[in-house]
């Protein structure tokens, strides 16, 4: 047997080798992150654990022993689900792994924004002492509408969070009964409501095709004039351009980015010199417990994958 593990953004991999190694398969690694790299090296792997290599169609195609596919996260974006389910590769995430780290980010990016911490702390190692925008650029959450698109793990978290500082919240999650929205201290809504009625926007739902590009031109002109966007999901929620252009006409009032599309984010990328703009590299989900929670559950599943036994976080119907 032989566990592949496309690419990975730690150290080594230690952690995995140590839990894996009671099930003798062979254990091969590398930063295999395109379709000519990809394709010969999967063929052979009964278990593939992924980071954010493309898993396309074509290289689950050329999967010719694999039972299960494991990735380092909570989305699988990056792997075709139904390409594996017809194959009968299950298809496993972590979904539990970081919730309060995000949501602590989420909300650093809301203070952030509504404090103008960033732009201050320029300001002041640049040598100008005073505000670094005008008097109307700086709020209490207690006098602002927080909409939050996806009540999930995470979600819940945020909102949790919010309530403390005394803002009404909006959610908007078509998967989950208004009541029980209203149970956690929040208004529900529809996604108009929450593009209109408030003054932040926060997103935490996952890169699908109902999703994808979800915040482009029409959502963003339907925002309140000045409002606030941040974004630690998933990149390709929100079109760049049509939020460079909003940014630049003030029809946003600014942005917090934990990710972009693409990722890395290019450098000199106009985005990048918007004063308005905090950004963060892809970074919201870590702690040292997260991310060994992460790299454990991982090596658990795709141990169990090998062992014949079913794994508990399959998110592909199989």
């Amino acid at each position: 047997m032989k566990v592949l593990v496309t690419d990975f953004g730690f150290p080594n991999l230690e952690i995995e080798q140590e839990i894996l190694r009671s099930t003798g398969a062979e254990f091969a690694s590398g930063q295999y992150k395109t379709r000519e790299l990809l394709l010969p090296v999967v063929v052979d792997a009964d278990v593939v654990i992924t980071q954010f290599a493309p898993i396309t169609a074509e290289v689950i195609s050329a999967m010719s022993k694999a039972k299960a596919i494991v990735r380092y996260g909570i989305g699988v974006d990056n792997i075709d689900l139904e390409a594996a389910k017809a194959k009968g590769i299950a298809v496993a995430n972590v979904p539990d792994y970081c919730i309060d780290e995000v949501a602590d980010h989420t909300l650093a990016f809301v203070l952030g924004l509504t404090r103008q911490v960033v732009s201050n702390c320029v300001t002041l190692r640049g040598g100008q002492w005073g505000l670094a925008t005008p008097v109307n650029g700086m709020c209490a959450l207690r006098d602002r509408t927080v909409g939050v698109v996806g009540f999930g793990r995470i979600g819940r978290e945020v909102v949790a969070r919010l309530r403390a500082f005394k803002c009404r919240v909006i959610v908007f999650d078509p998967l989950v009964p208004a009541q029980e929205i209203e149970a956690a201290g929040a208004t529900a809504g529809d996604l108009a409501t929450v593009l209109e009625q408030t003054d932040i926007v926060t997103r935490h739902c996952p890169s699908n095709a109902k999703t994808r590009g979800m915040i482009g031109r029409d959502s963003l002109s339907r925002m309140r004039k000045g409002a606030l966007l941040v974004n630690v999901a998933r990149g390709d929620l929100v079109d760049p351009a049509a939020l460079l252009e909003a940014l630049q006409s003030g029809q946003l009032g600014g942005a917090a980015l934990d990710v972009f599309n693409p990722e890395p984010i290019p450098a000199g990328h106009p985005v990048l010199s918007q004063s308005n703009v905090i950004v963060a590299s892809h970074i919201a989900s870590v702690s040292v417990p997260a991310v060994r929670k992460l790299r454990e559950t991982v090596a658990r599943q795709a141990a169990m994958a090998l062992r014949g036994e079913r794994m508990p976080n399959i998110v592909n119907g199989l």
